[in-house]
Order: C-alpha cells, then sequence, then structure tokens
C-alpha cells in the first residue's frame, strides 16, 4: 500500500496546493469508506477461519495428505501412554513404535510387548485401506496391553509430549505411505509421510536428551532398475522405479544426513514383500485370495517376450525376528541436546527370504490351499512402478543380525489362508 495511497484518483499532475476545501472532504470520505470495507472484508475472514469444522466436508483423502485434529494429552491419558511404556523386563527396551496399527507394525508391538518391552504405539489411522482392519489390529495390541496414541507424525507437539512423558530408548519406525501404484493417484501423500514424517521425527528424536537409537522401514524397491541378483546393500539404488522407490531412498539419505551432523544412531531396513496374516489387502497375495473366493478374475503380469515375474515373499514371523535384531544390536546414538558428541552407527540390511517365487506359483499354492480354481487373465507388466523381480542377498543381515528366515511360501500362505477365513468369517457374523 505504500505507492497506492499517495497515487491520483485521475490522470494529470497531482498539486496538493490547489486541493480545495472539497477534495478534503472528498479524501476523507473515501477514508471512510476504505475502513468500512476492509473492517467488513476482515470480518468475512475471521467467520471463514473460526467458522465450526463441522459446517466444511472434509475430503476422503485428508487424512493422508495432512494432518487432521486429534485428541490428546491430559493426566488419563499420560497415565496410559506411562503405562503400555513402562519395561517389564531386567535389560528392555521402551520402544516408540510408528505405524503400530499397521502391519509389521502390530506384529512387532506384540512380539516387543511379549519378551518385556515397553511398547507405546502411534498411527494415524488412514484410509489407504479399510480402517477397519486396522482397528482390529489395535483392539489385538490392546489385549497385550499396547496403547496406540491416535496422531500423525508430522505432529511435532505430540512427538515431544511423547518423549516428555516417556523417555524412549529406542524408536521403530515403520509408518510410511505405502504402495507402488498409489503413488500415481496420490503423490503428496508419499511425500507427506515418507519425507516429511521421517524428517519430524527425526527433528524431535536429535533434541530429546537422551537420544533414542532408531531402527526404520526401508524397502527393497529402492533397488529399482537394478538387473544385478541378487540384491546387495552394496549395489546401486539411483534407479528408482516408483515414487514410492524414491520416497524412500530419499529417507535413507536424510537417515545419513541426521546420522552425520547430528549423532543419532540409525538402521534402515529393506523389507522384501511381507506376507502374512494380519496382512495389507492391497497387497497381491491378499486381493488374489479375495477375488479367487468370489470367482472374479485375477491378474497376472508377466515380463516382456512372456518373462516371468518373481518376488522375494517374506512371511512377516522372520521379519519381526530382523526388526528385534535390528533393536537387540543397535548402538547408542552419541548426540546430545542437537549437537553430535562421537560417530554414531549408520546400517542398512536386507531382509528378504532368498528365494524368489513366479507369480503364476503364488498363484497355484493359493488355488489348493481354498480348494478354488483361479480365473487368470494374463497381462503385461505396466509401467506403474512394478518391478519384474526382487531377489535379497541376506548375508550381510545373517552375520550382523543372526537373521535367518524359516517360512516358506507354502508354510506361510497356509498361516495367512487361515487367518483369513476366520477373520472374514467372524466380520460377516458381526455384520448379519
Amino acid at each position: 500500500m505504500s505507492h497506492i495511497d499517495s497515487a491520483p484518483s485521475t490522470p494529470g499532475k497531482f498539486k496538493m496546493e490547489k486541493a480545495t476545501y472539497f477534495n478534503r472532504v472528498r479524501w476523507h470520505t473515501s477514508l471512510a469508506k476504505l475502513a468500512v470495507w476492509s473492517f467488513v472484508f476482515l470480518g468475512a475472514i475471521l467467520i471463514f477461519f473460526f467458522r465450526s469444522p463441522a459446517s466444511t466436508p472434509v475430503p476422503a483423502d485428508l487424512s493422508r495428505r495432512s494432518l487432521r485434529t486429534y485428541n490428546w494429552g491430559g493426566p488419563v491419558w499420560e497415565k496410559r501412554v506411562r503405562a503400555s511404556a513402562r519395561v517389564r523386563s531386567r535389560n528392555g527396551f521402551a520402544v516408540l513404535v510408528t505405524g503400530a496399527a499397521g502391519f509389521v507394525g502390530t506384529h512387532v508391538s506384540a512380539a516387543l510387548k511379549r519378551r518385556g518391552d515397553g511398547v507405546l504405539g502411534i498411527d494415524n489411522f488412514n484410509d489407504y485401506y479399510d480402517p477397519s482392519l486396522k482397528r482390529a489390529r489395535q483392539l489385538l495390541l490392546e489385549r497385550t496391553g499396547v496403547y496406540i496414541v491416535e496422531g500423525d507424525i508430522n505432529d511435532e507437539a505430540l512427538l515431544r509430549k511423547l518423549f516428555e512423558v516417556v523417555p524412549f530408548t529406542h524408536v521403530m519406525h515403520l509408518a510410511a505411505q505405502a504402495g507402488v501404484r498409489y503413488a500415481m493417484e496420490n503423490p503428496g501423500s508419499y511425500v507427506h509421510s515418507n519425507i516429511a514424517g521421517f524428517v519430524n521425527l527425526l527433528e524431535v528424536c536429535k533434541s530429546v536428551n537422551p537420544q533414542p537409537a532408531i531402527v526404520w522401514a526401508s524397502s527393497s524397491s529402492v533397488y529399482g532398475l537394478n538387473t544385478k541378483v541378487p540384491f546387495s546393500e552394496r549395489d546401486r539404488t539411483d534407479q528408482p522405479a516408483s515414487l514410492y522407490a524414491a520416497t524412500k531412498k530419499a529417507g535413507e539419505e536424510i537417515a545419513h544426513t541426521y546420522n552425520h551432523i547430528y549423532g543419532l544412531s540409525l538402521t534402515g531396513l529393506r523389507f522384501f514383500t511381507v506376507y502374512g496374516p494380519w496382512g495389507r489387502p492391497d497387497m497381491a497375495y491378499f486381493f488374489f485370495t479375495r477375488d479367487i473366493l468370489k470367482g472374479k478374475v485375477i491378474p497376472i503380469f508377466e515380463a516382456a517376450n512372456h518373462g516371468t515375474v518373481a518376488r522375494d515373499f517374506t512371511y512377516i514371523d522372520d521379519i519381526v525376528r530382523g526388526c528385534l535384531g535390528a533393536l537387540d544390536t543397535a548402538e547408542k546414538s552419541t548426540g546430545s541436546g542437537g549437537k553430535k558428541r562421537g560417530p554414531a552407527q549408520l546400517r542398512v540390511f536386507n531382509l528378504g527370504n532368498t528365494s524368489p517365487v513366479p507369480v503364476s506359483d503364488l498363484v497355484g499354492i493359493l488355488e489348493r490351499l481354498l480348494k478354488a480354481k483361479a480365473k487368470r487373465n494374463i497381462m503385461r507388466l505396466p509401467r506403474n512402478g512394478d518391478v519384474q523381480f526382487t531377489h535379497a542377498n541376506i548375508s550381510y543381515a545373517q552375520r550382523e543380525l543372526g537373521y535367518k528366515p524359516t517360512t516358506d511360501l507354502h508354510s506361510g500362505l497356509k498361516k495367512f489362508v487361515r487367518w483369513y477365513l476366520n477373520y472374514y468369517s467372524d466380520v460377516k457374523k458381526a455384520d448379519e
């Protein structure tokens, strides 16, 4: 407004010395009108921002892209947080598990609680897939004594409050926007969760005292278009085939930065196609099971020239053992008050099964277990982020973590199918 106020209202030379009484009256009248309309405009803005949230419809996918309002805090809430995080074994950890209502998060949280560690979960219960499944996992954990705080890892105030209430020794960071293909529909959700959320968590962890050791979920997707198999941690990871993979690779670089500058102890785990009971409905083995039972056609992808598409399917119990091994061998962070005091541990491991299986064979196993024939539609592998194969070299994890997968695909799918039939039978009965 610095130049607008001094400009003439009509073209021509502005001569202040010739202004008449009527000019001054019009000038003051204009100012009065400007003031009135300014107050009206300001009032409209205030009404817009402070009106009841219930009067504005909320987009269905808002929870995946930005913070919602969560209720937390107060003496009762703090008591529940402390009780859940209380360590019950002699040398146990106090662990904050992000994404605790997720597939891997639920299994890891339960395993930690069983061995006497203190466990507190946090999850935003978004609707990327059926939230009722996440709520069922939440009830499962509550029966074991694990409380899940409903909140977003982008909420700095919440994270700081949790560390204020509980001096966590470790963080198991499993919260993320998962899925390769969904990135083409909602790319912002991947940046929000996998990059911004991770940075926010690290910002809080770097500043607390003592700093926790952090184990976090990367992904086998970081190997992208790499053609050398099996995939080793020393292989190049600069050719991501999807935005999901790119955000996970970015996470690894971010972890390196916070380790280097602030002395945070960080261990990344590259999961290879995890499956099992309480799994994710967006995974092929899960929706294949659903659609075979419903008699629907299922897509079977093949690469160019009828090439085989294969995955290194890894059973959830094996992944959990790898996660616990990473926690148990994680060294303490070396920073204090946001300042690095010495070199800190930085690691990344493959957690896979080392036995890639063609997707067509996966379908064959499900057919036998379900006693139903699949209606197959053979399709060309689309260019939407999927890769032709994954295959983990796990020698580093074997040496450092004692990691040794023991579950073959048939045995693992047998356990999954048993869970699936029981779970959805119970859900159907509850709906009747």
